[in-house]
């Protein structure tokens, strides 16, 4: 059974099917101002892009554009990436890598940023792996970085430069911002698009909002019962003892709660599905007896990708970490001694099925669970489950 889920998530992974990555209404414009009305293969870039492929039409083969050529490029209701140099502080936010200088350390680079707020004061961000900053300008002023850095000050102890603060302070003047407003801000993307939507309407300038534009509905929670066909083995090396429990078809229900990642056009997501499970049974080996009775709630904790075939209906693959919290169960092993069931965690893999973004269908394959933690015996407990699932929002 494992040998043929192997061979069908390696088919699944191959459709070249519908990835719902395609090519929408745009535009581009190059270096010496000519405006060019396209189709931009949209991919929902999580780091901003440094080119992008095109059609001039339909059927037109497709062009790759670069930083070079294009001033700007955009999707229809979606997104836009304006081209500037501006000076940039790449310090890094990871602990062990802080710099122990408060200033800002600038480097002078062309970058494609994305335009967050449009108006009488523009907010734009960059993005590349775990560097994310903001830049803002106002009216025809040059593009600077809002700063914000962490530095060390000692092996013990860190601060923070938050100039950003100061910098909105000095810039978005208006009766309706205060500076005790600005100084609850953090550096993050809906505080600082709240603040320049607030400053744009007080200057009536007509701001224009693109990250609520490009929002969409990331959450799920759905009700997934289902059986589970499981195994469990159990031995005794010093005793040289293998008693095999058998297979058993039980009742397994979850509820998963699914966050869809904010790039790639929602093909990625992280998934979490608490799930009430258990195996029971009874053997007789020679003279002896044993049982087992397992319970417990499995918490898979992983990544699901999806692989669109059309509008309606999408493939997807999981990988989970499972962890598994057992309760009031035991097993009867030799001489007839009880023993608390204590599992570890282990790794489970689906293959499903969404039709309607509403029901599901999974196969699910986990890998084998030692529920014994005694070093004079080992458990060897596998499943694979059969899940249905309902959307309720």
């Amino acid at each position: 059974m494992k040998k043929q889920l192997l061979i069908i998530l390696i088919a699944i992974w191959s459709i070249n099917g519908y990835s719902q990555i395609k090519y929408e209404t745009g535009y581009f414009v190059s270096n010496d101002g000519s405006r060019f009305n396209c189709l931009i293969k949209n991919i929902d870039w999580k780091n901003n892009p440094k080119e992008f492929t095109y059609k001039l039409s339909g059927n037109a083969d497709p062009s790759v554009a670069d930083i070079k050529s294009v001033v700007e490029f955009g999707i229809s209701d979606f997104a836009i990436y304006k081209r500037f140099t501006v000076n940039v502080d790449r310090s890094s936010e990871v602990l062990s890598q802080l710099s122990t200088n408060r200033n800002p350390e600038f480097t002078e680079e062309e970058l494609f940023l994305k335009v967050l707020v449009e108006g009488k004061a523009t907010l734009y961000s960059y993005e590349e792996g775990d560097f994310r900053k903001y830049f803002f300008k106002m009216d025809s002023s040059v593009v600077e970085q809002l700063i914000f850095k962490s530095y060390s000050v000692s092996r013990f102890e860190t601060k923070e430069n938050n100039s950003f603060r100061q910098q909105l302070v000095n810039n978005l003047k208006c009766e309706k911002i205060s500076s005790a407003d600005i100084e609850k801000i953090n550096y993050t993307i809906n505080d600082l698009v709240k603040i320049f939507n607030s400053y744009n309407e007080c200057q009536n300038s007509g701001s224009k909002d693109y990250e609520k534009k490009a929002n969409r509905d990331n959450f799920n929670l759905s009700v997934r019962p289902g059986l589970n066909h499981s195994s469990l083995v159990f031995n005794s090396p010093s005793d040289a003892l293998e008693i095999d429990f058998g297979k058993k078809l039980t009742v397994r229900f979850g509820i998963e709660v699914e966050t869809l990642l904010p790039f790639n056009k929602n093909k990625w997501a992280i998934i979490i599905e608490p799930t009430y499970q258990y195996f029971k049974s009874e053997i007789t080996s020679g003279n002896r007896y044993f049982a087992i009775d397992y319970k417990s709630i499995e918490l898979p904790i992983g990544i699901r990708y999806y692989i669109f075939l059309n509008e309606n209906s999408k493939f997807y693959l999981n990988s989970s970490y499972v962890i598994d919290f057992d309760f009031y169960s035991e097993i009867v092993t030799v001489n007839g001694t009880w023993n608390e069931i204590s599992s570890r965690p282990n790794w489970a893999f689906g293959l499903g099925y969404t039709q309607n973004n509403k029901y599901t269908l999974e196969l699910r394959y986990g890998l084998s669970r030692d529920i014994i933690r005694d070093p004079n015996f080992n458990s060897d407990y596998k499943t694979i489950s059969f899940i249905l699932g309902y959307k309720l929002f």
